[in-house]
């Protein structure tokens, strides 16, 4: 069996390589595209904080709901800390940043999909920002949480 040609623009059957970079597989129809990074089945969008020094990856879920959390806090100039535990394959620790209007912050997404908003899971967010602690990252109520991965 030949090896699959070449990755040149975008595929919509599976958008996304071992990598995680957009591709196009025009081997697609033969169902022979890599699986996702790290086991992972969703796109990883990317928290850039500080002038994109530091990257953090999240599950685009994730990140839609921390987006919402996050801009709720910031437009009542309310400075918080944000930690999440780590990726096992960063050591299995956990993280914090000090979120606060003045510090650059970039919402990346990988899907062009908006996703659906869960309540509960937005008011366990919101609940656990208000907290002296401030936001911590849990999993979606049913679901596993995705360690984000973060890259100075």
């Amino acid at each position: 069996m030949s090896s699959p040609p070449p990755h040149t623009g975008v595929c919509r059957a599976h958008p996304y390589d071992a990598c995680g970079e957009e591709t196009w597989h025009s081997h697609c129809a033969l169902d022979l595209c890599p699986p996702p990074a790290h086991g992972r089945t969703t796109p990883l969008g990317k928290l850039l904080y500080g002038n994109a020094a530091l990257e953090i990856e999240f599950d685009d879920r994730a990140l839609a709901h921390l987006q919402l959390v996050i801009a709720a806090k910031l437009r009542r100039h309310e400075g918080f800390f944000f930690s999440w535990r780590d990726d096992p394959a960063l050591g299995d620790g956990r993280s914090s940043i000090w979120v606060e209007s003045s510090i650059p912050m970039m919402f990346r997404f990988a899907s062009p999909e908006r996703h659906q908003i869960n309540r509960e899971w937005l008011e366990q967010l919101t609940e656990s920002a208000n907290q002296t602690q401030g936001l911590y990252l849990t999993a979606e109520p049913g679901q596993k949480v995705i360690a984000p991965r973060s890259r100075v």
